[in-house]
């Protein structure tokens, strides 16, 4: 199973919506880099639900339930969307600050290609963020 990171901005979709809404299409991306990790996406992986630009932080975990198809909102025909279903809040958000803070962290996506909506998490990042989201 891969692991993997979206972005939204709470105004435009935030976690809570998630929730109530149970799955979405994560429709809207067209960056290229963006798009090939939604079409790498398999049934099942996991995602870090990241709030960008207001809040900047890790706030729960989603799931892949349906593998990438045409995004209808892409008039051109050309981007793809994958559906995803809210798994669980994290028990404590992760802010961009305490990612950059880890040295451990340093090539992750978010830190190193901040304005990509679709990121790969390795499994190594995956295990270091998923103890840093359990409250102490």
């Amino acid at each position: 199973m891969a692991h993997w990171l979206i972005k939204s901005e709470p105004s435009a979709y935030s976690w809570d919506q998630l929730v109530k809404d149970k799955r979405t299409s994560w429709t809207g991306v067209r960056n290229p880099q963006a798009s090939a990790n939604l079409k790498a996406m398999k049934l099942g992986d996991l995602c870090f639900f990241y709030h960008s630009n207001e809040g900047k932080e890790i706030v729960g975990i989603a799931r892949v339930v349906k593998t990438a198809y045409p995004d209808p909102t892409d008039k051109a025909g050309k981007a793809v969307t994958v559906d995803v279903a809210a798994v669980e809040p994290v028990e404590q958000s992760v802010t961009l600050a305490a990612i950059k803070a880890e040295p451990r962290l340093k090539d992750f996506g978010l830190v190193r290609q901040s304005r990509l909506s679709v990121v790969p998490v390795n499994d190594e990042q995956w295990k270091l963020i998923s103890k840093m989201t359990t409250a102490k």
